[in-house]
């Protein structure tokens, strides 16, 4: 089975962001074996005809539908006629020059180019989620984090960053954040870990953005946990200078 792109937003955030933009209904399918089968002609008359009387239909200009791809817009002008909708087609937005598109945001994301993402985006690339309980070995060697699962949400992005975490009330907290593995101690699961800067809070149960502002170095095995100590710190030193602290 292919293995899918690394999720750029969750659910969550997304149906956030449509709101913030005006949108207000927005109809979630279930993406299960048995819509992913439907023909192109059946999600025409059985979706958008039958369940959804749809009057007006706006689709971008490379949307494709139905099993193997098969429906296009020129499918949909034809359909369109036959049920009696409109339907039209949007046209490509470019930014710098770029087609905007999930693809160019994880390649800006992989190569460690936040800003071009954020413009691609037109917000900061954030991650977001719900603090669990660690290991509690962040707070061992004097950097409590808070720790946040990424479960099915593969990041595009690895390593050291100066972050920006909001969720916490009506101003931002800044801190520093691991997303990976963790091999130092031979972690397998990815997650994300963020220490705050001059902030002492029980973060426990609590749904957090962490916003990423700039990259301080790739993720890496040390050879003992009083030499990750000693990076963290290097790295904290970094995020106070990026963020004048």
């Amino acid at each position: 089975m292919k293995k899918s792109p690394a999720r750029l937003t969750r659910l969550r955030e997304k149906l956030r962001y449509l709101a913030e933009s005006g949108v207000d209904y927005v109809l979630c399918v279930r993406f299960d074996r048995r819509f992913a089968a439907l023909t192109a002609q059946n999600f025409v008359s059985d979706l958008l005809v039958k369940q959804l009387g749809v009057q007006f239909l706006a689709v971008g200009d490379d949307f494709r539908f139905g099993a193997g791809r098969q429906g296009d817009f020129l499918l949909l002008q034809k359909a369109g006629l036959e049920y009696g909708f409109d339907v039209t087609s949007a046209m490509t937005f470019c930014e710098g020059g770029v087609r905007v598109s999930s693809t160019a945001v994880r390649q800006a994301l992989a190569n460690d180019e936040l800003e071009t993402a954020a413009n691609l985006l037109g917000h900061p690339f954030t991650i977001s989620g719900r603090v669990v309980h660690g290991d509690a070995l962040g707070r061992t060697i004097g950097f409590p984090t808070a720790n946040i699962p990424l479960r099915r949400q593969v990041s595009p992005v690895k390593g050291v960053y100066a972050v920006e975490v909001t969720g916490l009330g009506d101003k931002p907290f800044y801190g520093v954040a691991n997303i990976g593995t963790r091999p130092t101690v031979a972690g397998v699961r990815q997650q994300l870990e963020v220490h705050l800067l001059d902030v002492v809070m029980d973060l426990y149960g609590r749904h957090i953005d962490v916003i990423l502002r700039k990259k301080i170095r790739n993720e890496q095995r040390f050879a003992s946990l009083d030499e990750l100590k000693a990076q963290i710190a290097r790295d904290e030193l970094t995020a106070r200078e990026f963020f004048g602290l």
